[in-house]
């Protein structure tokens, strides 16, 4: 039975202080009333090591939103994959689209930082997804399939199994815009299918392929509800704890 996620990506969002009383928040919250699928946090680096000391990851798991592509040294301002790990994180967040667009992120740079982050024992959720441009040209396929296939099926088996897959249509992040749960379902399920292809039918069953672009308490049931979204990658709506138990409680 593949798992069921829902992932906040915090971006460049709270300072230290709100951070961690927002992680508390949530840690209280999910403990009382246990959850019917995995949650994950992923937070800025400073936030890491002091959300750790205290969030029960029986119940919340904890991410970083990107690692570097190498693995140490004279790399000033980057945060090596051993030391997001060395934090107590369990996940990271890579490929996301932010990365690409802003920062350049190719795809031999992002095979680089799933190979270090899976060395270091952490879960990868990679990111793909299209462009408005794209989708309205009808590409979206085949940019997904590129992005796959240029940062992680040169995996094997045994370490395919630690990537979480999380499909963000670009034009729909941030942008009030959702693809309908119809579109969204349609491009999970072939992404499923590239991943059958490429593993067989048993891995591709097991991959959690997540919803990320404006997935909000709102719409979460109607898109959780199609068999191949297994849960989201939320952006703002995990800023705030009762909206992000919102998204949550669609598991319900």
């Amino acid at each position: 039975m593949r798992k069921k996620i829902v992932a906040g990506n915090w971006k460049m969002n709270m300072n230290l202080q709100d951070g961690i009383a927002l992680a508390k928040e949530l840690n209280d919250t999910l403990t009382a009333e246990k959850p019917n699928c995995g949650v994950v946090i992923c937070t800025p680096f400073i936030h890491l090591a002091s959300i750790a000391q205290f969030l029960n990851q029986d119940v919340i798991g904890l991410g970083a939103e990107n690692c570097a592509d190498k693995e140490k040294g004279a790399y000033t301002g980057e945060v090596s994959a051993e030391m997001v790990k060395s934090t107590g994180a369990q996940y990271v967040i890579l490929g996301h689209s932010e990365r690409r667009g802003y920062y350049g992120e190719t795809p031999e740079i992002l095979k680089e930082k799933v190979l270090l982050a899976l060395k270091n024992g952490l879960k990868v959720i990679f990111c793909i997804g299209e462009s408005l441009e794209e989708r309205e040209a009808e590409k979206q396929n085949e940019v997904v399939k590129a992005e796959l296939e240029g940062s992680v099926f040169n995996l094997d088996e045994a370490d395919f199994r630690n990537i979480i897959i999380a499909y963000e249509p670009i034009w729909a992040i941030g942008t009030g815009k959702t693809a309908t749960s119809d579109q969204a379902e349609e491009i999970h399920a072939y992404i499923r299918s590239i991943i059958a292809e490429r593993y067989g039918a048993a891995v591709a069953d097991d991959t959690t392929i997540l919803y990320g672009g404006s997935c909000k308490a709102s719409n979460a049931p109607e898109l959780f509800a199609k068999p191949d979204i297994d849960g989201g990658l939320i952006g703002g709506a995990s800023l705030k704890a009762a909206d992000f138990k919102g998204i949550i409680d669609a598991w319900k």
